[in-house]
Parts: C-alpha cells; sequence; structure tokens
C-alpha cells in the first residue's frame, strides 16, 4: 500500500504544529521530519512534539553526508530518530557526483560504518536520490547498494524526466521511498503543479504499488512554498493512489 505523506522541509516556514495540522487537513498521513529546522539532531524535544501531531514518521531527514561529515555528528541524528521512531534515516553519499569522486572508498566505508550504528538503533539508512552525490545516476547508485549492506535508496525525479527511465529506475531500486514533485527541464526553479506530471507519477506509482508491500510517497518541492499549491498537489496524489 502507498502511504501518501510529506517531506517537512517542503516548509521551512512553518512550525511542527503547523504542519501536522496542514497535513491531516489535506488527507496525508506519513512525514520525513527534517533536521535542519524542524527536528534539529539531539533536540528530544521537538522530536516529542512531532509525535504529538499524530503522522506516521516515514523517516528523519538528516544532512548527514558520508565521507565529508565528522563521524561524531552520526550519533546525535541516530538517537533523535531513535526518538521519533523513525525506521529510516536519509543520509547524503558524500559531496561529489559519481564522475568527479576522487574518493569514493571513504564514502563507502562512512556509510557502512552509518548502517552497523543505525541497525544497532533499530533504524536503518536510507540514500538521497541526488546529483552531486555518489547516488547521482541509476548505476553509481545500485554500486553502492551493493557495497554497502543494508542501506537502501530513496527516488526522485529529475527536471522533465521521460517516464520510461523513471520506471526503470524505480524497479531497479525498489524498495524505494519517493519524494513525489513536478519539475520541468529548468529543474529546482521550474516547479509545476503535481498534475501537470499526470504522465509520468501515474505509471510511477503503479510500479511501487505492484508488490503491495507498504511504500511512502512524499510530497515535496511546492511550486512558490505555497500551502494552497500544496493543498491541490496532496489532491492530485490521493487521486492517483485510488484504485
Amino acid at each position: 500500500m502507498l502511504i501518501p505523506g510529506l517531506v517537512s522541509v517542503t516548509f521551512r516556514q512553518l512550525t511542527v504544529s503547523e504542519i501536522g495540522e496542514l497535513a491531516l487537513d489535506c488527507g496525508l498521513q506519513a512525514v520525513e521530519w527534517g533536521a535542519d529546522v524542524h527536528v534539529p539532531p539531539g533536540d528530544f524535544t521537538a522530536a516529542r512534539k512531532a509525535l504529538d501531531t499524530g503522522l506516521k514518521v516515514a523517516a528523519y531527514g538528516s544532512y548527514y553526508r558520508a565521507g565529508t561529515s565528522d563521524r561524531a555528528e552520526l550519533a546525535p541524528v541516530l538517537e533523535t530518530a531513535a526518538e521519533l521512531d523513525a525506521p529510516l534515516v536519509r543520509v547524503w553519499a558524500g559531496t561529489s557526483g559519481s564522475a568527479e569522486c576522487a574518493d569514493r572508498e571513504a564514502v563507502v566505508d562512512a556509510l557502512r560504518h552509518a548502517a552497523e550504528h543505525a541497525e544497532a538503533m533499530g533504524t536503518k539508512i536510507a540514500l538521497e536520490y541526488h546529483p552531486d552525490t555518489l547516488t547521482d545516476t541509476l548505476e553509481s547508485t545500485v554500486r553502492l547498494l551493493e557495497e554497502v549492506d543494508g542501506v537502501v535508496s530513496y527516488w526522485q525525479p529529475l527536471g522533465g524526466q521521460d517516464v520510461f527511465s523513471a520506471v526503470h529506475q524505480v524497479r531497479t531500486l525498489e524498495p524505494v521511498t519517493a519524494h513525489v514533485f513536478s519539475w520541468g527541464p529548468g529543474g529546482f526553479h521550474d516547479r509545476l503543479p503535481l498534475s501537470e506530471r499526470r504522465d509520468l507519477w501515474r505509471p510511477v506509482l503503479g510500479e511501487l504499488a505492484k508488490d503491495g508491500v507498504d511504500r511512502n510517497v512524499l510530497l515535496e518541492f511546492v511550486r512558490d512554498d505555497s500551502p494552497e499549491q500544496f493543498r491541490e498537489d496532496a489532491r492530485t496524489l490521493l487521486s492517483y493512489l485510488k484504485p
């Protein structure tokens, strides 16, 4: 079953309570709480406030960068994830793309360290699927998943991405959490209403739903950072999830 939700950093300007109210009012069920604003690492009071919203915690969205962040930063991230009872902790695979990375093994080693400690804390490491990291291509991501036991990947589309490659990526990376948004060819600065990429999201969500296993599909990157646009996108997402 696909579980609709949002990434909290979609609205950095809103409080934890406001995000909870907006999401529930839109019929959403889950949230990835961001570590940069809403639930900072080590802030257990903020974590408890997040739990009070009543939203299912899909993940804890950290900004830990394997291979470049100080490893001492990992402990408060994992402790906060445990306070949230988050099943996943999102991290970043370095700071360089796969073609430019000068020391891939350092990133791999840091991810192995993170995965081992995450397992001990009752959670799992999930990789942000993103340019300028070792998950910038499908091939590099698959290689990374083979190199590091116990990690999984997120997935999100590129700006103007074609449907065939999107479905192929999701099928290859499953099980996967999807960040749901629509971008035109201009990428981040070319945000569209979710409904304008019905051609992409209908088949992608259908692929994610095939095996009947629970998957989180989380709205992000709303046009103009608008709560009203978010309400429209949430209605669109829920309509895509209907049989």
